[in-house]
Formats: structure tokens, C-alpha cells, sequence
């Protein structure tokens, strides 16, 4: 019941990239650092989220599932994948690795292949989530709020992100002058993570212009690539 687009390189791919777009927006968004992996030699796939594009059903707390049933997919293509996020893609892309069972210190209620890297960019925590289902906002997408609420309530991106390493590598960018999650969400979530880690804050921007940068998309997939090397 997913909908996702599938980029495959010329040649055999070493590695395979996961892209999880942010709420309200869709895979065709990401179509840009999709094709900047086909040409690096790296499989991308990039899906519509439940709720969105041509996805069927509603987002709720299947959405780490999914993610990771996209994992084993594009497994079949690349030897090592990634998770690359931005906004709700990115709070996705932190849970969906840490719940694989045995990832970090011990996984939970996942079973399924280990993530290589996360590329997280502006990651919307669970308290934002909420506050935005709270509010008197409709939802741009199909969304299950009533599951939401306490399987969000339930969830801590800043644990979560605590259980990825070593074995698997978190990058984090965001802008300084993002006006939906403010920039110090992903100083704490670095914080929280053991190594390998790596945090970018970058000057100025917005919520969406980190994700469409070139220079950081090329920063993005060469992470990816020496996560994916580390881990042979």
C-alpha cells in the first residue's frame, strides 16, 4: 500500500539511501538528492508517507514499519542503506532505526536489517507533533490523530536517538533560521546520541532550504557512503 519511486545507478550500488519527506509534502520532493544518488553510484528510494501522495491509508504509528519495510526493499539492490529525513521524515528516520532489534545497546519491537546511517534534517520532535494534532490546524495529509496522540506520547526522539550507535551513524543539519523546529532541537537530540554523530547548523535558511542545498546533499550521501565502508 506504499507508493515509492525507485532510482538504480548504471552500475552494481555499494550503498542505498531511504528518503522519508517531512508532513503535508510527498516522495516527489525529494526527486532532487534521489537522482544526486543515482549519480554517485547509490540506490535511492523515495516514498509517499501514509496519508500522502499516492500512499494508501492513514499516518499513525505504523510509520516506523513502513520505513523499515522500505529498508528491506531497496536491501534487495545495496548491501548497506541509509535513512534520510527532513521534518516528520526526519523524526521517522531516527525511530525507524533505533526500534530495528539490536540496534545500539538493544533494540525494541522491530526486527529487521540494521541502518547503516541517518541523515536527519531539522527532525520534528513528538512535542511539536502533538501540539500541531492539538491544535485547531487540519492536517494537509490523511492522519490517524486519535492513534497518534498516545502512540506519540509514548515515543522520545532524544532516547531514541541515544540507542543508534555505534553501529549506526546520525548526521544532523539544520537551519539556524528554521521557523517550524527551532535549531536546538537537533543540538539536544546530538547531545543525547552517542558517536559516530556529526551536527551542522547552518546560518540563516529556512525549514525547507537545508534539504535542497547541493553542497549539503553531496555532505549527505558522502556520510552515508563512509557509514556504509565503516560497516564492513
Amino acid at each position: 500500500g506504499l507508493s515509492y519511486a525507485l532510482f538504480l545507478p548504471d552500475g552494481e550500488p555499494d550503498v542505498g539511501v531511504v528518503i522519508l519527506h517531512g508532513a503535508g509534502s510527498a516522495k516527489e520532493s525529494h526527486f532532487d538528492f534521489a537522482r544526486g544518488c543515482r549519480a554517485d553510484g547509490m540506490a535511492a528510494l523515495a516514498y509517499d508517507a501514509r496519508g500522502h501522495g499516492r500512499s494508501e491509508g492513514s499516518f499513525g504509528p505504523t510509520a516506523f514499519q513502513d520505513a523499515l519495510a522500505m529498508v528491506t526493499l531497496l536491501r534487495s539492490y545495496a548491501p548497506h542503506v541509509a535513512l534520510r529525513g527532513s521534518s516528520m521524515g526526519g523524526f521517522q528516520a531516527i525511530h525507524a532505526a533505533a526500534t530495528v532489534d539490536g540496534a545500539g545497546t538493544g533494540g525494541r519491537d522491530v526486527e529487521g536489517p540494521r541502518v547503516c546511517a541517518v541523515v536527519a534534517i531539522c527532525p520534528a520532535p513528538e512535542a511539536g507533533l502533538l501540539r500541531f494534532l492539538r491544535s485547531d490546524q487540519r492536517p494537509e495529509f490523511a492522519c490517524d490523530a486519535d492513534a497518534c496522540r498516545p502512540w506519540l506520547e509514548s515515543l522520545d526522539i532524544y532516547e531514541a536517538a541515544g540507542r543508534l550507535g555505534p553501529e549506526t551513524a546520525l548526521l544532523l543539519m539544520h537551519a539556524r533560521g528554521d521557523e517550524q523546529v527551532p535549531y536546538t532541537v537537533s543540538e539536544r537530540i546530538h547531545e543525547a546520541a552517542r558517536e559516530p554523530k556529526r551536527l551542522l547548523i547552518l546560518p540563516g535558511g529556512h525549514h525547507r532550504s537545508v534539504q535542497h542545498d547541493e553542497e549539503l546533499q553531496a555532505t549527505s550521501r558522502k556520510f552515508i557512503r563512509d557509514a556504509a565502508r565503516s560497516s564492513f
